[in-house]
């Protein structure tokens, strides 16, 4: 069985080496839509295969990283990333360019390493990551699965070359989650939500 939460942030970035000119040399944003799918043969105690309500903890925080934010890619030109650092109190840095393909692989990254490391308490089983769709337009998105944010073939990303900003890190509940997930350090969901 699958099941989708939907979470919304708005972004701003640059995708460079895109086809498009707009795109590709000049600051713009996007209205971003996430949808999260899990996937289960099992359901939990309360019959369902994931209760939604754990998916407003951790993982809406990872995702709401990336709102009001600047999403900069580690590889753009150093003087270009050092101003918008500077300008900027929310910036995410990748270490790919944050087209909505990437996107995709880097939030199913973080996720997925995140549900590795929670132990659950009500009856949870085989919960697994099904994917991460990115819509970035109302008519156009990327849909990423566990292949694609794994793959070689596409570019290795590791969790260590994601880095957020302090001011980012400043709103989470725990300033040290990320380290926390990078470390692989265990979650345990709560009993009531």
């Amino acid at each position: 069985m699958l099941i989708r939460k939907l979470f919304k942030f708005e972004n701003a970035h640059i995708v460079r080496g895109c086809t498009s000119q707009r795109c590709r040399a000049s600051l713009h944003g996007h209205s971003y839509k996430i949808e999260i799918l899990f996937e289960s043969n099992y359901l939990d105690n309360g019959q369902m295969v994931y209760d939604f309500g754990l998916m407003k903890q951790h993982m809406k925080e990872l995702i709401d990283s990336f709102d009001h934010a600047v999403t900069l890619w580690d590889g753009d030109d150093s003087e270009y990333l050092d101003d918008m650092k500077k300008h900027s109190d929310r910036w995410v840095q990748l270490p790919v360019s944050p087209s909505a393909e990437q996107f995709s692989r880097v939030i199913f990254l973080m996720l997925d390493a995140l549900l590795k490391l929670t132990s659950t308490v009500n009856g949870e089983r085989e919960v697994k990551l099904h994917s991460v769709i990115v819509h970035e337009t109302d008519t156009g998105y990327a849909q990423g699965f566990e292949e694609d944010a794994y793959s070689e073939i596409m570019g290795k990303i590791a969790l260590d070359e994601i880095v957020f900003s302090d001011g980012v890190k400043a709103e989470w509940q725990d300033p040290q989650l990320f380290e926390k997930i990078k470390s692989k350090t265990t979650f345990i969901n709560p009993k009531t939500v």
